[in-house]
């Protein structure tokens, strides 16, 4: 049986929810654990998934806004297709760089299901990749090509000593082109 201050935070949640909807504003502080991560909030900074210990000792999780701002696109929760198509897991706390390094998640986000349908996800690894002084749309094209090169190419590249500075980063992503999407 539902407790009736449940059953009141579940009737402020998705009346909450309705309201932001018809607004069409997203906070990410007012969305659900399961479509946080991937979100642009209407200022167009991106939400990501953080967990706490609660008082009990249990693991929660919760929905916040990033500091990150992604240009020309804002107001956006990616769809379960694409979260699917680039191997990607809305329930990950945080994202790596990392991930770049296994073959069979840049199989994925190079896919052509991924990497021309879904911008979002495509532009988040983008800006990762140009942090560790990799250009993803080589690498995806190296990707399709021949695979153990690929996975060669990015280890020899620097990306898998660490991350360069967020200046340099921040420089790299200016001067290099945008992904295609097309």
């Amino acid at each position: 049986m539902v407790s009736s201050a449940k059953l009141s935070f579940l009737l402020f949640l998705a009346s909450s929810l309705f309201i932001h909807g018809a607004l069409a504003e997203i906070v990410c502080e007012d969305l659900p654990k399961d479509v946080c991560a991937f979100a642009i909030a209407s200022s167009g900074k991106r939400c990501l998934l953080e967990n706490y210990a609660a008082k009990d000792g249990n693991m929660e999780y919760q929905c916040r806004t990033s500091e990150v701002v992604v240009e020309k696109m804002a107001e956006y929760i990616e769809t379960d297709k694409c979260v699917r198509a680039c191997g990607v897991d809305r329930n990950s706390v945080g994202i790596s760089s990392d991930s770049l390094m296994e073959p069979q998640f840049t199989a994925k986000l190079c896919s052509s299901a991924c990497y021309q349908n879904c911008p979002n996800i495509v532009d988040l690894y983008f800006n990762l990749a140009a942090g560790e002084g990799v250009f993803l749309p080589d690498l995806c094209e190296a990707q399709r090509s021949n695979p153990h090169r690929a996975m060669a190419e990015l280890m020899s590249s620097g990306a898998a000593s660490g991350p360069v500075s967020s200046e340099a980063a921040y420089t790299l992503n200016d001067d290099a082109p945008a992904p295609s999407y097309v």
